[in-house]
């Protein structure tokens, strides 16, 4: 006898001695069927030795967000995500399902015990007969005990199906916390390329009003002409409207980072300045992002058949679509099983009569039975069923092959994106350090009457596509990296 029934005999000998099933409420999970990761805690990711602090004894709480002081750094957007993202928690539910599914696949394999305790009062009366009436009064005790014996793998595919079910739901999980992390970071990311943008146009706008003053001073040194001092207001201008629709852009990018880490609206937020600034107007030198870059490029560089192979082999959404499969496989199992046969043994106790029926006081019964069930013919409702359960296996391979291929799709465009940030950032960084540098040498002859307004506002627009460009560059890298990743 393997370990499995030497527990479940134990298991049923330790039912078969307890007087009541309820004595065993206290335990919360007695077939062991509870996964580790429920004992961790919801708010928290693979890898983790703690959930985060969403609230004392609760899954799922609403964290104390920042106040309007203290910085939003991605960790405290990622735990507030965790705590109130309603699709984890839903996820998380799922995973709570199937252990009591699997515990009650398993249960199968244990006796069922019933007891029964009554009171009855039986009274006769015999109308036009001198015969007396009788009062007959007893109390009635019954027990029961069945347990199937032998099938042909209907429990055992149960158990299976339901264990990869459950393989299914925390697969899912996981896949669930990568997609919804994954919005909560690219939301975060966008309000610092927001907030990168506004600085970077407050700049402009800065520069633009030195050149009108600047402009103004020619002016009235009669250097300069009206013509010119007008041109550096209109740009000038222009530079206040692109940071007032900047401002706009950072504060709908606050609106959405709120609603994804599910965070009441009207709640204040400040980034934390975790990101690299861009260089000073007055600073010509820069450096790309190398934080996290090595990282990637060692991704980058590695054989990428074999980086797929990986990805198809421990991607999540993968592994949770490849338990769905399993588990309709076995319920093909428990469909076959249900027209075979199967093996019953039944003990059944009974005091002063059976239930439900006439008294019978001061005696006792004892009914001992193995009971073999041979299905004939059931209408061919078997072998309808057992047709829609192979159907769900072809769905639930259909669903696996798409999964796989819109995985690997958006993996192999992760690496192209990827490579192409990676390569545009120091390309972005000469770009932008050039048109600073010229833009340096231009204020400089303006200041001495040896370059026109023209050329100035043109080295001027120059620099700050270049600042942008720099900024969409870093937003575009920080994307791919966390899609590859």
């Amino acid at each position: 006898m393997n370990a499995k029934f030497k527990n479940l005999a134990v298991c049923a000998a330790t039912l078969a001695l307890t007087a009541s099933g309820n004595a065993l409420a206290w335990m919360d999970d007695p077939l062991n069927t509870r996964p580790p990761v429920l004992d961790l805690g919801a708010a928290s990711l693979p890898g983790d030795t703690q959930a985060a602090p969403c609230g004392p004894g609760q899954d799922f709480h609403a964290a104390t967000p920042p106040n309007g002081e203290q910085a939003l750094t991605l960790a405290t957007a990622v735990d507030l995500a965790l705590c109130n993202n309603p699709r984890i928690a839903s996820t998380w539910a799922a995973i709570k399902i199937q252990a009591g599914a699997l515990g009650e696949a398993q249960a199968q394999y244990l006796p069922t015990i019933n007891f029964g305790i009554g009171h009855s009062v039986d009274k006769t009366r015999y109308p036009g007969t001198s015969i007396d009436a009788t009062d007959t009064e007893s109390d009635t005790n019954n027990a029961a005990l069945n347990w199937r014996l032998f099938d042909f793998g209907g429990r055992s595919a149960s158990e299976a199906a339901a264990n990869a079910s459950l393989q299914s739901a925390l697969a899912g999980h996981d896949a669930n916390l990568q997609k919804s992390l994954g919005s909560v970071i690219s939301a975060y990311f966008d309000a610092q390329s927001a907030q990168a943008t506004l600085n970077a146009r407050l700049s402009q706008e800065e520069l633009a009003r030195l050149t009108v003053q600047a402009a103004t001073r020619k002016e009235a040194r009669g250097a300069g002409s009206q013509s010119d001092t007008l041109q550096a207001a209109t740009a000038l201008a222009k530079a206040t409207l692109e940071r007032s629709r900047s401002s706009g852009a950072f504060n709908k990018a606050l609106a959405a980072l709120a609603y994804a880490i599910g965070l009441p609206s009207g709640v204040p937020l400040h980034l934390a300045d975790d990101a690299p600034d861009l260089p000073k107007v007055t600073d010509a030198s820069g450096a790309p992002d190398s934080a996290g870059s090595s990282a990637a490029n060692m991704l980058l560089q590695a054989d990428l058949a074999q980086w797929l192979k990986q990805v198809q082999a421990h991607h999540p959404a993968i592994k949770a679509a490849k338990f769905q499969v399993d588990a309709a496989e076995q319920k093909v199992k428990v469909a076959q099983s249900d027209g075979r046969p199967t093996v019953d043994f039944g003990v059944s106790y009974f005091e002063n009569g059976r239930p439900n029926q006439a008294l019978s006081p001061s005696t006792q019964e004892t009914l001992s039975s193995v009971t073999l069930n041979i299905p004939v013919f059931s209408g061919f409702s078997n072998t309808y069923k057992v047709r829609g359960a192979q159907a769900q296996v072809e769905q639930a391979q259909a669903q696996l092959h798409d999964v796989e291929q819109q995985t690997l799709s958006d993996a192999l465009q992760a690496h192209a994106d990827a490579s192409a940030a990676l390569d545009n950032l120091a390309a972005s960084v000469d770009l932008l350090s050039a048109a600073q540098a010229a833009l340096e040498s231009l204020l400089r002859k303006f200041e001495r009457g040896a370059a026109d307004i023209l050329e100035l506002l043109s080295t001027q627009s120059a620099l700050a596509d270049a600042q942008l460009e720099r900024v969409r560059v870093l937003a575009d890298w920080r994307s791919a990296r966390l899609r590859l990743l």
